[in-house]
């Protein structure tokens, strides 16, 4: 069995799951979209030298930030990760606020078409020629679900969404939500969720004023002299990365860049709980509790003993 502390951005999980590992004789795998990417250590919260030190952390600096990196890549670099701490007899704990990647290994993925080159080919042409606004438009006369769950800005999702549909007629929502009814893997899945919002929100402003006070800006003027950087890869719809990328190519000034920073921060919060409150099975522990630490640690050594 594997164990999976998932929840918002800034409720916590870095800390708690440094103290879970060190308890439980366990290594920590990554499930977090950003962190995969190299030079990208202020702007996600990476765990730093001293944190892996503490304990071993899989899954970490994998990508250049001009490369890609999917859901099936995740699930097959987790599968060996834990392979590897299990045969040492250790635990492994999968931490991160990518819900798509936790539910992708305990789950598997949707089985969805390969990339059709023409399609896309034609999908960037209509792209350019009518513009987001339109395109997501189309995308919510034919799925609904995916044209409320996807922005129109987030050009990779949406183009995809088209994609799907012009290949197989089927809503790419429809297709994503046959989860295979049998699990791939056993495991225990924890929450951390702060049942009062503001909470979460101070936190969030907090960590982006550190994250400033500690070079983020810097590290992001860094990052766009790489060749082939630019605004709409992966790497850089990481929230606070887009933003600053705007303000430093001189679209706004610093208090709108914090301004807009702070708000895509409390969005992506808000998205991740509502995953979790639509997962009822996840126990969820609001981090604020004084012996929140131990009652985690209580229900995993109850559901270890269960599965042993």
């Amino acid at each position: 069995m594997i164990v999976c502390l998932v929840g918002p951005t800034a409720a916590g999980k870095s800390e708690l799951s440094l103290q879970l590992a060190e308890a439980l004789n366990a290594e920590i795998v990554s499930a977090d979209s950003a962190l995969v990417y190299r030079g990208m250590d202020i702007g996600t919260a990476k765990p730093d030298a001293l944190a892996r030190a503490r304990v071993p952390h899989w899954l970490l600096d994998l990508r250049s930030p001009v490369e890609t990196y999917s859901a099936a890549e995740f699930v097959s670099d987790a599968d060996a990760a834990i392979a590897d701490i299990e045969s040492r007899g250790k635990l492994a704990l999968v931490v991160g606020g990518t819900w798509l990647y936790v539910r992708a290994l305990l789950q598997g993925l949707s089985d969805l078409p390969s990339a059709d080159a023409a399609i896309r080919v034609a999908l960037a042409q209509d792209l350019a020629n009518r513009g987001h606004a339109a395109l997501h438009a189309e995308l919510v006369s034919i799925d609904p679900a995916a044209g409320k769950r996807i922005h129109a800005n987030d050009t990779q999702r949406l183009l995809r969404a088209l994609e799907v549909w012009r290949q197989t007629g089927t809503p790419i929502s429809e297709l994503q939500s046959a989860w295979a009814q049998q699990p791939r893997r056993a495991g225990l899945v924890l929450a951390l969720a702060p049942p009062d919002r503001s909470i979460l929100h101070a936190r969030i402003e907090q960590r982006l004023d550190q994250m400033i006070a500690g070079g983020f800006l810097d590290e992001v003027r860094a990052l766009m002299q790489i060749l082939g950087l630019h605004a709409d890869l992966p790497s850089m719809r990481a929230v606070g990365y887009r933003q600053a990328y705007g303000y430093l190519r001189g679209e706004y000034g610093l208090t709108r860049f914090r301004e807009l920073a702070l708000y895509a921060t409390r969005q992506l919060a808000k998205r991740q709980l509502t995953w979790l409150r639509g997962e009822p099975s996840i126990s969820q522990f609001d981090p604020a509790a004084g012996d929140s630490l131990k009652s985690i640690l209580k229900r995993i050594k109850s559901a270890l003993g269960e599965a042993g």
